[in-house]
């Protein structure tokens, strides 16, 4: 495609790839469905196990639910929102980061051939990828998300460690699976450990969509921390991804897993059940997570 229209190669890559993803964007208003109860591909008995499961795991509004501005405000007063933005952003600005001083540390290693020193930027993404397919599976059969990210953000300060106080090139090399074996899992593993922990259609999706644009825009900050004047050390760059990971993604890991176990307790021992005397059994799921019987994921 290089020349075609006037353009290079490489804006071709970004045309086509919009093109695709504008056409996918537009059939999702026909194709993805809200509700169990909207959706035209399920049969009435395939509806009927979907919200029996959903409601198995504590999704009680697996129903058809109207939006009201309630839930908006219900997630906005929510600190399970405001620590998961914190968390998320401590591993959302790491992972924009990391692309940045790879090919350097690299070409530090004397693999100047442009395709060797390509093929080796991928070994670390390889690791990455199979430790979050592993950590997915973990926290899902254990129900520790929380332990699953802390454990994970912990290889990822050795890594980033490592990538800071190096000598060698190898040394920082090695440095940056350990980097990407503490971010990658943690960006599924927060997202979904987020969204266990908010009852509610609506409310989930506002929550999440804070904690994700959030750690998005985080991306400005990792976009202007690593200098070519600073290479191949990139002290700057290192240091103020490691203080993220350790301030924001450990620290609120482990801020989010000791309140909400601290919940789970006050509400195994009753100690959260006037919250619904009174009220009826549909006014008391209409709370959502707040409800008594409301067990958080850890």
């Amino acid at each position: 495609m290089n020349g075609k229209g006037g353009r290079p190669g490489w804006a071709w890559i970004f045309i086509l790839e919009g093109i695709v993803t504008v056409i996918f964007g537009v059939a999702s208003f026909w194709a993805v469905h809200d509700f169990p109860d909207e959706a035209t591909f399920l049969s009435d008995t395939d509806r009927v196990r979907v919200i029996r499961r959903l409601k198995a795991d504590q999704q009680s509004s697996a129903e058809h639910e109207e939006f009201r501005m309630s839930y908006f405000w219900a997630a906005i007063k929510d600190y399970k929102m405001w620590i998961g933005m914190l968390t998320y952003m401590g591993c959302d600005m790491p992972l924009y980061a990391f692309s940045l001083f790879l090919p350097t540390i690299i070409t530090g290693m004397g693999f100047t051939n442009t395709t060797i020193a390509q093929l080796l930027t991928v070994p670390p993404y390889a690791v990455a990828a199979c430790i979050t397919v592993f950590i997915g599976w973990l926290a899902d059969r254990t129900h520790q998300r929380g332990l699953c990210n802390i454990g994970c953000s912990l290889v990822g300060i050795v890594g980033f460690a490592m990538l800071l106080g190096g000598n060698t090139a190898a040394v920082r090399y090695v440095g940056t699976f350990l980097g990407a074996m503490g971010i990658y899992p943690c960006i599924a593993n927060t997202i979904s450990w987020v969204s266990n922990n908010i009852e509610g259609v609506y409310k989930r999706g506002v929550v999440l969509g804070f904690v994700i644009g959030w750690g998005n825009i985080n991306g400005i900050v990792s976009s202007n921390i690593y200098a070519s004047t600073d290479a191949p050390r990139f002290v700057p760059g290192h240091s103020t991804v490691l203080a993220y990971m350790v301030v924001c993604l450990f620290g609120g890991s482990l801020l989010m897993y000791t309140m909400l176990r601290r919940e789970n307790n006050l509400r195994r021992t009753g100690k959260r059940n006037h919250w619904t005397q009174g009220m009826s059994q549909k006014e008391a799921e209409a709370l959502g997570d707040k409800r008594p019987d409301f067990m958080y994921t850890l």
